[in-house]
């Protein structure tokens, strides 16, 4: 019992001589941490004589309970003290204004795409979505693709472990979908989502991107629907000034197809840059319904007919904000992001 009185005497002492937190902390470990005395001292009651273990554990408790409730105290005045002096060395002006919230943003091509919305909105057409995974038969062969067909090439595919199930390539598979939901009714939509292609990461290309495909079905569609259609909408988003040309092209799904172009401002710094010295701008492809992807909509060709268009609004983006890599729109960096 003697050597119990001689531990908490020493404890009370040292407990007493502690001035801060780190102090009072490194004596609660020397005498309640896992090799701490006070603990050593209560698992030390199996080698006390039978007749004096009661008595030997009682005081042990007491011993226990009386340095924990006297720590308990000093480590709460010391952390009071400490907060005092923090008060007192660095004064807490309560009259300030909160920090303020940072706000969050669309992102720079979500933006862009919803300008695209809004202006195919007022010229009557819908938002038509469709899937991003896709069979080989409506991304290809009801595209007037078949299989072995050159035109495949033009296209690098995500190919799944399930036979004829793929990554949409281009967002033309929607035609079919809308074609064949609505038949025989015209059709007036744009079709945005997200295409994959296996092709090399570069400042113009990526794995994924987004596109918003057109079409327009009914009868009587002609060329020059098509031709005032893009007209209209490059000029909304570009500038009424802006001249618009057409190219011939091609498209397996167009017949038909052509290239749209538009002249870039001279004054523009990057004109040279973006123009290749030519002064005009490709912003998108287009054409007239093929017959044989009209058909496999569900419409006949000899009393229907439509145009068709496709744009990467990235690729837009780029255009009109001067940006000179695509991977900045994946990049989540937001010195970027926060510029526009």
């Amino acid at each position: 019992m003697s050597d119990l009185a001689s531990l908490e005497l020493l404890a009370k002492t040292e407990l007493d001589a502690c001035a801060d937190e780190p102090t009072l902390r490194a004596w609660n470990t020397k005498y309640f941490g896992a090799n701490g005395e006070v603990l050593a001292a209560l698992k030390a009651i199996g080698t006390i004589a039978k007749d004096q273990r009661k008595t030997y554990g009682q005081e042990a408790n007491r011993i226990k309970e009386t340095l924990t409730q006297t720590y308990d105290a000093m480590l709460s005045a010391a952390k009071e003290r400490a907060l005092d002096a923090s008060l007192t060395a660095n004064p807490l002006d309560i009259t300030l204004p909160g920090r303020p919230v940072q706000r969050g943003r669309l992102h720079v091509a979500t933006q862009i795409m919803r300008q695209i919305y809004d202006i195919f909105a007022d010229m009557g057409f819908q938002v038509y979505r469709t899937r991003e995974v896709e069979d080989d038969l409506t991304n290809f062969e009801l595209l007037n693709m078949p299989p072995h067909h050159p035109a495949r090439d033009m296209w690098d595919t995500f190919h799944t472990t399930t036979p004829g199930v793929i990554l949409r390539t281009h967002t033309s598979p929607g035609q079919i979908h809308v074609m064949r939901e609505v038949c025989p009714d015209p059709i007036r939509v744009i079709l945005p989502g997200m295409c994959y292609r296996y092709e090399a990461i570069t400042t113009r290309s990526e794995i994924q991107f987004q596109q918003v495909e057109g079409l327009v079905i009914g009868e009587h569609v002609t060329m020059a629907d098509l031709k005032g259609t893009i007209t209209a909408f490059a000029r909304r988003l570009f500038g009424q000034e802006r001249q618009v040309r057409f190219r011939s092209s091609y498209f397996p799904f167009t017949e038909p197809s052509i290239e749209i172009d538009i002249d870039w401002p001279k004054e523009d710094p990057n004109a040279d840059r973006l123009t290749k010295g030519t002064g005009w701008l490709e912003i998108m492809g287009a054409g007239m319904v093929h017959p044989v992807v009209l058909r496999n909509g569900g419409y006949d060709p000899a009393k229907h007919s439509g145009f068709a268009f496709g744009m990467g609004p990235q690729r837009i983006t780029m255009l009109k904000h001067a940006i000179d890599d695509i991977r900045q729109f994946w990049a989540n960096d937001v010195r970027f992001l926060r510029q526009f």
